[in-house]
């Protein structure tokens, strides 16, 4: 007798299982008393009382949900204020707003590129990049991580359109790309340059306006920004901002737009809320960033193998996926809950636990979560 059409999914669940890479959800109770280092809430925003009121607010008055796609319902007054903050905060000509950041990266990717154009692409980028890569239909070359001279070696010599790839702020080691350097690179290259700025929004940049603009970018002709609304502005959605051809371009082509439900109002009014938040605090983004080298120093002086962050994420390594996986619930045991980034996450293969710094964490705060890290590390070493 032929097996059953899905018996291959058990052979697969506990090859995965003996890996240690087995992944399971965890629905997390409204009052959670866990302090969480392992969410995005980089400037402490989810939970701010304006933000939230807005959020509510925006639903009492627009609706639960959007009703539609952008081109047909799913635009609200509310989408068109928060896309000219977005482009005013980044310094950019216009933004379109999407359901999600992997909607907004999937959409740029794939509406600027296509057949016969280049797609020079970061080693280490986010899934969602890598997807609009795939689905491009464009050439493609994986190029070494944060390296110009690889990125200019790839552009060197095609005869066509050509766009680089990359993120800003690396979201397994929280480590920067060289975007100035890569912007030298595409311009003599005569290629685009599309920046995923998810964790350098709000973090990076004079009042929080992002690692493109920190890089003395904002506004070019030929750098197209994508950011998330749910990390720095703690609530949901994505867009892509840049100029204002690119924008139009993206309403006429962009799949992830055109056919996609909107963007929920309450999500919106949420988001819109938190940029202002982020104008009248500009404290937040340098605290995120005090916080997040903090963490790095006291868990590297304690030994442990923690990354130089560039923004708001610290990683430290671990032994195995396994040993990753059991450190980060004796974390959770002791009240502070971490990220454990395991193969295939982790684009090098090498697991570990990822620590975001928050702007609303106390000094009481860093040193309970320093403590537990410290605290609950395996013993095993650590491999090259």
């Amino acid at each position: 007798m032929p097996e059953a059409p899905f018996d291959w999914l058990d052979r697969h669940a506990e090859q995965r299982r003996r890996a240690g890479l087995s992944r399971t959800l965890r629905p997390r109770p409204a009052d959670d008393p866990v302090l969480d280092l392992a969410g995005n809430d980089y400037l402490g925003l989810t939970h701010h009382p304006r933000v939230t009121r807005a959020a509510a607010d925006a639903a009492l008055r627009w609706g639960a949900g959007s009703t539609g796609s952008r081109l047909v319902t799913g635009t609200t007054a509310l989408h068109g204020e928060l896309e000219a903050e977005l482009a005013a905060l980044c310094g950019a000509e216009a933004a379109l707003v999407f359901a999600s950041g992997y909607a907004a990266n999937l959409a740029a990717v794939s509406a600027l590129t296509g057949p016969g154009t280049l797609i020079a692409s970061d080693a280490a980028n986010h899934a969602s990049l890598i997807d609009g890569c795939r689905l491009s239909r464009a050439e493609k070359a994986v190029v070494p991580h944060a390296d110009p001279e690889a990125f200019a070696k790839a552009l060197a010599g095609h005869d066509g359109r050509a766009v680089a790839v990359t993120d800003s702020v690396f979201s397994v080691d929280g480590d920067a790309a060289p975007l100035a350097a890569l912007a030298v690179v595409c311009r003599e290259a005569g290629a685009g340059l599309l920046v995923d700025d998810a964790h350098g929004l709000g973090v990076l940049g004079e009042g929080g306006a992002g690692a493109v603009s920190a890089a003395g970018l904002a506004g070019s002709p030929d750098v197209v920004t994508t950011v998330t609304l749910s990390k720095s502005l703690g609530s949901q959605g994505g867009a892509v901002v840049g100029p204002a051809r690119v924008i139009r371009h993206l309403v006429e082509n962009a799949r992830t737009f055109i056919f996609d439900t909107g963007l929920a109002p309450a999500a919106v009014g949420g988001a819109l809320e938190a940029l202002r938040v982020i104008r009248e605090e500009p404290g937040r983004p340098v605290r995120t960033r005090e916080v997040a080298r903090e963490l790095s120093e006291r868990l590297a002086s304690a030994g442990l193998l923690a990354s130089t962050p560039d923004a708001a994420v610290v990683s430290v390594r671990a032994p195995s996926p396994e040993a990753a996986l059991r450190w980060a619930e004796r974390c959770r045991e002791q009240g502070v809950a971490v990220g454990c980034f395991r193969p295939p996450s982790v684009p090098d293969g090498i697991s570990r636990l990822r620590l975001t710094a928050r702007a609303d964490l106390t000094a009481a705060q860093v040193d309970a979560a320093v403590g537990v890290v410290v605290g609950t590390a395996p013993r095993e070493p650590i491999g090259d």
